[in-house]
């Protein structure tokens, strides 16, 4: 085994991954890709001349250039909740030590949506900022819940235990949400179409809303990246490498929490974003997270782009939220993932 003063170097100057430029082109051409088709895809398709229009304000009053010059807060929205939910769910498998760790699957999202539907229902907020911290709340409480359950025990929080009571958690606080919804009409019709996840309501608002939260969640993460390198070695081979694993599993949590609440919040708990997203750049890059986190944070922003611009196609003339289409893609791989029994720690 390598010294600690071999480990040390290794942290401080990490190999950059064997496809990482190749990766790293490729994903910029599939994100121009999938704005390009966010801009021009949807009930009505749009020209590349009216869509050079609605970018500069060109042509006002055409119908070509209005349709997408409402469709790019939505996509800048989008690409803004794809990747914070791609670094939420690779802080998530990180910290957890759980390769299949997601916000969606550990009962984030759903501890975030029963604060929300508190506080239509008993609170009468109605406003995005109302809906953020709410959810914030939610999110935090439910992650401390989910690990606290999945920690009691022999062998502490293991994946399979926190797989486990984050599914519990999640049944639990949804029954919560029907029974607080189920004798209250106007929370029903407030709160059904949050619930499915959507960025077809995105303004100007909800980018201007959400980017502090994703500003601070990502440089949290970049900042965190190397010490959580060293705590996948071990906690004890972190400590002797300086790292203080319960201040960094504490910082790294809150910073998967704010990305993720605050994404949930305005878009709605859309799941399976953060395991798509860092799962398939881990299977390419490894787990190194100065790599593997910005790579999530553009896989994830393809990923829901993406979605959404399919979401659209499909449901034509209407479309099919977002929350939908990911739900429909992420669940067979989730099940691929547990059915190849490799649910071991990270």
């Amino acid at each position: 085994m390598s010294s600690l003063a071999e480990l040390k170097k290794q942290q401080v100057s990490p190999h950059v991954p064997k496809y990482f430029t190749p990766v790293l082109v490729v994903g910029a051409i599939l994100l121009i890709i999938s704005v390009a088709a966010s801009l021009s895809l949807g009930s009505r398709p749009v020209s590349l001349q009216e869509i050079m229009n609605g970018l500069f304000a060109e042509g006002t009053g055409s119908y070509g250039a209005n349709v997408v010059e409402s469709r790019i807060p939505r996509t800048v929205f989008s690409l803004m909740c794809g990747a914070a939910l791609g670094v939420s769910g690779s802080l998530m498998q990180a910290v957890t030590r759980n390769p299949i760790a997601d916000p969606s699957i550990l009962g984030v999202n759903m501890g975030a949506a029963l604060f929300v539907v508190i506080g239509i229902a008993f609170f009468n907020i109605s406003t995005a900022g109302e809906y953020i911290w709410l959810a914030l709340a939610g999110a935090l409480l439910t992650s401390i819940l989910v690990f606290g359950v999945g920690s009691m025990g022999r062998g502490g929080a293991t994946p399979l235990k926190l797989i486990l009571a984050g599914a519990a958690t999640s049944a639990a606080l949804s029954s919560l949400v029907i029974a607080i919804m189920i004798p209250r009409s106007y929370v029903m019709d407030q709160f059904r179409f949050w619930q499915v996840g959507s960025v077809g309501a995105a303004d100007w608002s909800s980018v201007q809303t959400f980017s502090p939260f994703l500003v601070v969640g990502l440089v949290i993460a970049v900042l965190s990246a190397s010490a959580l390198n060293a705590m996948a070695l071990g906690d004890e081979l972190a400590t002797g490498l300086g790292v203080k694993t319960s201040t960094l599993r504490l910082i790294a949590a809150i910073a998967a929490v704010l990305l993720c609440g605050a994404a949930t919040a305005l878009a709605g708990p859309i799941g399976f974003v953060g395991l798509l997203a860092t799962h398939v750049v881990r299977l390419i890059l490894g787990s190194n997270l100065r790599y593997l986190i910005p790579m999530s944070a553009l896989t994830g922003a393809i990923v829901l782009t993406i979605s959404d611009v399919c979401g659209r196609l499909v449901g034509r003339p209407g479309e099919l939220e977002v929350g939908v289409v990911t739900a429909f893609v992420g669940a067979p791989i989730l099940i691929i993932l547990a059915m190849k029994a490799k649910v071991r720690s990270l």
